[in-house]
């Protein structure tokens, strides 16, 4: 019976260390994830810098920085302006002469309603 004792106790000691070890194992392998995660994510990071990178450097040629750009809007406007300006007083004699036309030579009309009713009931004659 002592020799039983022995061999479960033997037993359970070794179900123990390959316990601690399967533990070990466990935490090994976490640590070795953890770590892959890290390093996966540093590449990611600078993969994802050397992509900005480039595009910016893209965007730089072809569309340039943000102050051409609104120095290029801002000449636009300008010119659009100045044209508007322009144009405003080349026309501006003509439209004024024609809205004293419009409000001062009233030719007096019938309305084309009246001139249709009554042309229907034969009251007028044109």
């Amino acid at each position: 019976m002592a020799s039983q004792t022995q061999g479960i106790q033997q037993l359970l000691a070794a179900e123990k260390r390959a316990a601690e070890k399967i533990n070990e194992a466990r935490k090994r392998k976490a640590s070795r994830l953890k770590q892959a995660k890290k390093e996966a994510q540093a590449e990611v990071e600078k993969y994802r810098a050397e992509r900005e990178a480039i595009f910016k450097a893209y965007e730089d040629k072809h569309l340039g920085t943000k102050a051409d750009i609104d120095n290029q809007i801002r000449k636009e406007t300008e010119a659009q302006l100045e044209d508007m300006k322009r144009s405003v007083a080349q026309n501006k004699q003509q439209v004024i002469v024609r809205l004293l036309q419009l409000t001062c030579d009233i030719k007096p009309e019938l309305h084309h309603n009246l001139i249709l009713q009554k042309k229907l009931h034969g009251e007028f004659t044109n």
